[in-house]
């Protein structure tokens, strides 16, 4: 995309909604029940082209990948900021829910300023 110019104006992303704990848990003979469990505090999403700044990393957790440590992305700040790039106004979208409007980046999204070009 990049050589054929077309990440000036594609955004590409890449995210899930949890990352993975840093240890394993249960016994490595029980193969149904040994693993990492869900971890939703520290989680990675890649975005591309679009207005995001190339190679930029955002954010940090500590030694283990456990807790953050530097500059928390909460999820309604990655939908703002996604909704900016997009040319949309996250605090004006709503959408109706059982009679009532609702914005999808609830009351707490912030546009992350550091991540566009």
């Amino acid at each position: 995309m990049k050589q054929r110019g077309l990440l000036a104006d594609t955004l590409v992303i890449w995210s899930g909604e949890f990352g993975r704990t840093p240890f394993v848990q249960g016994k490595i003979s029980d193969k149904q029940k040994f693993g990492r469990d869900h971890h939703p505090y520290a989680f990675t999403s890649w975005l591309a082209g679009g207005g995001i700044k190339a190679g930029h990393t955002h954010g940090e957790t500590d030694d283990f990948g456990f807790n953050v440590t530097r500059d928390p992305v909460d999820p309604h700040d990655l939908q703002a900021t996604i909704m900016h790039l997009l040319g949309i106004d996250h605090e004006r979208f709503t959408f109706k829910f059982q009679g009532r409007h609702f914005r999808l980046t609830d009351v707490h999204g912030n546009v992350i300023h550091d991540l566009l070009s």
